[in-house]
């Protein structure tokens, strides 16, 4: 058992109670807090109580699925520090996609083993430790707020999913820069986590939908800056 897991609580959702169980009997050996629910609507009410440090959410699941379950996440402050990773056996593109799209961190793939599984969760764990993305911010036409993942441009509050605003907020620390794919994948995710080739286009195509199309600037082949136009 690693003493540094105690206390640290996880909330796993699957309508599968065989997994739940295989799932919930390995993390309690680690040391981790933890909750079940069989639905998503349930996993809401227990989240709001319990507040936990991480939620393994599944994607299919009947009446609410995993997506609209973790967009109903998202949208409730209290949640705001909690880290999201899918379970799927589904391997679609658009699963994926979805999950990003929603406000995931992670994405883990069933059949789920055990020992993959405890490292991608104290992975995860330490990034949220270490507070995410610590830059500095030189003035911008876009404003952040960091304790309530909150853009403010043109006097217009924007808020943000947590890896949105790192994303947003590693490219405001440097305008004009433009950031490796690599060197945001590892800023933004962390090296221990392993995320899809298209992780990073989805975060910026949705921060584009949010900011505008004319702050973050593509440049083909090498990465992406922030810049303001006259």
């Amino acid at each position: 058992m690693d003493m540094q897991n105690l206390n640290e609580k996880i909330l796993i959702v699957d309508d599968d109670r065989d997994i739940l169980e295989f799932l919930s009997y390995n993390l309690k050996k680690e040391g981790f807090d933890v909750f079940q629910a069989d639905n998503g609507k349930i996993a809401i009410q227990i989240a709001l109580k319990e507040i936990p440090d991480l939620i393994l959410l599944d994607v299919m699941m009947p009446e609410m699925d995993g997506i609209e379950t973790c967009y109903q996440l998202k949208e409730k402050p209290e949640l705001k520090n909690a880290v999201i990773a899918f379970l799927t056996a589904r391997n679609e593109d658009y699963s994926e996609i979805s999950g990003l799209e929603a406000g995931a961190d992670d994405y883990i793939s069933k059949p789920v083993r055990p020992r993959v599984l405890i490292s991608r969760i104290k992975a995860l764990l330490r990034r949220k430790g270490k507070g995410g993305v610590e830059v500095g911010i030189v003035e911008t036409r876009i404003k952040i707020d960091n304790t309530r993942y909150v853009a403010i441009k043109d006097k217009e509050e924007i808020v943000f999913p947590r890896k949105e605003f790192e994303l947003l907020k590693l490219l405001l620390s440097e305008p004009g820069k433009v950031f490796l794919r690599n060197e945001i994948l590892d800023k933004v995710w962390g090296k221990e986590v392993v995320v899809g080739d298209r992780t990073i286009d989805v975060h910026i195509r949705k921060l584009r939908e949010k900011l505008g199309e004319d702050y973050i600037v593509t440049v083909k082949g090498v990465g992406y800056k922030y810049q303001e136009t006259e």
